[in-house]
């Protein structure tokens, strides 16, 4: 429970959206970054696969640490 997957998506240095387990689902930060949110937020394939992620990567590895 005190593990969280956080994945940002940047252009030009900013950071556009983020998908952050602990909400899961993506937010935008700018005009095109909302864009993007809700089209990501919109497939249920591919938010079923993000949210997935923090089991296949994150837990996976977190006693190798």
């Amino acid at each position: 429970n005190d593990i969280e997957f956080i994945r940002s998506t940047y252009y030009n240095m900013e950071e556009f959206a983020r998908f952050s387990s602990s909400v899961g689902k993506f937010v935008g930060y700018t005009e095109y970054g909302l864009k993007q949110a809700n089209y990501w937020n919109s497939d249920p394939s591919y938010l079923a696969q993000m949210k997935a992620t923090k089991e296949r990567y994150c837990k996976h590895n977190i006693d190798i640490d």
